[in-house]
């Protein structure tokens, strides 16, 4: 029988290294997974729309035309996802994280958020849809081991 391969999306905060964390983490357990993400290069998610079309009238439909096209991407890849990883940073809002886990939530695709206690309030409707509510990488790459190996490995 073979192993069931997973995909996993990384959504959120662009600024810090926790994606690479958790597929680091992910390759050093030797799980079956592969991971996507939307575009993080913020400019070229910002300039997306004006770079390829041409310019938009005000920044207004600069944002617009932009993330109409970035939708492309995360909607593909989180209707493909087996399951997906929302991260809320402290720096910035991410009203794109909440919204993709809302996304989520709508296509019963289950998600982990990751986020400081520091935001508990704020999103506690997004972490009430969540399957679990983590804390560091390190805490999602044990979830998903757990997840995709079906074995809890005890500390």
């Amino acid at each position: 029988m073979t192993e069931r391969h997973w995909t996993v999306y990384l959504s959120g905060e662009i600024h810090t290294d926790w994606r690479e964390q958790i597929e680091e983490g992910a390759k050093a357990a030797g799980l079956p997974v592969s991971f996507v993400s939307p575009v993080t290069i913020h400019g070229d998610s910002d300039d997306c729309a004006v770079a390829i079309l041409g310019e938009a009238p005000t920044d207004f439909w600069k944002d617009q035309m932009g993330s109409r096209m970035n939708a492309i991407r995360t909607k593909t890849l989180i209707q493909e996802a087996d399951i997906a990883v929302v991260r809320f940073g402290d720096k910035y809002k991410q009203w794109n994280a909440a919204f993709d886990a809302g996304i989520c939530a709508g296509l019963s695709i289950p998600y982990i958020t990751l986020h400081d206690e520091a935001v508990n309030h704020p999103l506690k409707e997004v972490d009430g849809a969540a399957q679990a509510v983590a804390r560091t990488p390190e805490q999602v790459v044990k979830i998903l081991k757990y997840v995709m190996t079906g074995r809890l490995e005890r500390s």
